[in-house]
């Protein structure tokens, strides 16, 4: 495998902070993303290294590898036992045969001798490796969560045909067992973690399962009191204003929410909060009506 310069890929510098490094990635995620890009090769190829790079850059442990082993960082932990079992056989046996066809950097004939590349029997051994990871990120908009759902997404040249529960949160990660890089030596593939990224296009405020909603009303209303029609999710309700109602006031309508998370028919609440709309200009006849109600 070629040697990626994941930095590089990300545009970013080796010594770019965490937040540097998830910035960088949702940009051009976004940008070569394949719903972006349709019948894109390029885009597609582009997008694959971006989250290959996140992958590894994202994560501290999978960064120090990498910036310590390069290509081969998935085998960083057979490098560093290697290292131990030579430094063991030469202190037990002194030869400088091996130390000379085994030096402190002779990363690569290692990784041959562990796919049975070697004559010695002492690199005979056939290892196993898990595959890497994925990380991918879904879009959606706040109104496609509002239902379960089918999708069916293209990782990796495969198509994954997933279940998409209502409720899920943007920001939420899912893991896809199985379905992430190809595992080698008969090791087995690694998983796939899927963000969902969802864009709220509504009206609403969303906190888990419960909305909240602000509803203007007229002073009028508010002194008097009467009906005003709100719009939820599942469509238009009527609801009673009471009469002497203050601004910031807050009603709460129960199961008019977003559905819990894997919990099906069961959901969250609607609160509504009345912001009382004052008149800027009043007529004449209004004014002296005010008055009125002012000395009374």
């Amino acid at each position: 495998m070629d040697y990626i310069d994941y930095y590089k890929v990300l545009g970013i510098n080796k010594d770019a902070t965490e937040a540097d490094i998830k910035k960088a990635y949702r940009k051009l995620a976004r940008k070569y993303h394949p719903d972006l890009n349709p019948n894109n090769s390029e885009a597609e190829k582009k997008f694959k290294e971006i989250n290959e790079a996140h992958e590894v850059l994202a994560n501290p442990e999978n960064r120090k590898k990498y910036d310590q082993y390069g290509k081969d960082w998935q085998h960083a932990e057979e490098f560093e036992r290697a290292k131990q079992s030579r430094r063991q056989y030469q202190g037990q046996q002194g030869r400088s045969e091996f130390h000379s066809n085994f030096g402190e950097g002779d990363f690569s004939d290692f990784f041959e001798s562990m796919f049975g590349g070697g004559k010695r029997s002492y690199r005979s051994r056939q290892a196993k490796f898990r595959g890497e990871d994925y990380n991918a990120e879904l879009h959606l908009d706040l109104m496609e969560v509002l239902t379960t759902h089918k999708r069916t997404l293209t990782i990796n040249n495969k198509n994954i045909r997933i279940t998409i529960p209502a409720g899920v949160e943007n920001g939420q990660t899912i893991k896809i067992k199985g379905h992430g890089g190809p595992g080698m030596g008969g090791g087995p593939n690694g998983d796939l973690y899927l963000t969902f990224v969802i864009a709220n296009n509504t009206p609403f405020k969303r906190d888990k399962s419960n909305l909240y909603l602000t509803k203007e009303i007229d002073l009028y209303t508010a002194v008097l009191g009467g009906d005003i029609t709100i719009d939820t999710l599942s469509g238009k309700v009527k609801l009673a204003v009471k009469p002497g109602t203050q601004n910031d006031s807050k009603v709460k309508l129960k199961g008019k929410g977003f559905p819990v998370y894997k919990k099906e028919g069961q959901f969250g609440d609607l609160y509504i909060t009345y912001k009382v709309n004052l008149p800027t200009s009043l007529s004449q006849e209004q004014r002296d009506l005010f008055k009125k109600l002012a000395k009374l």
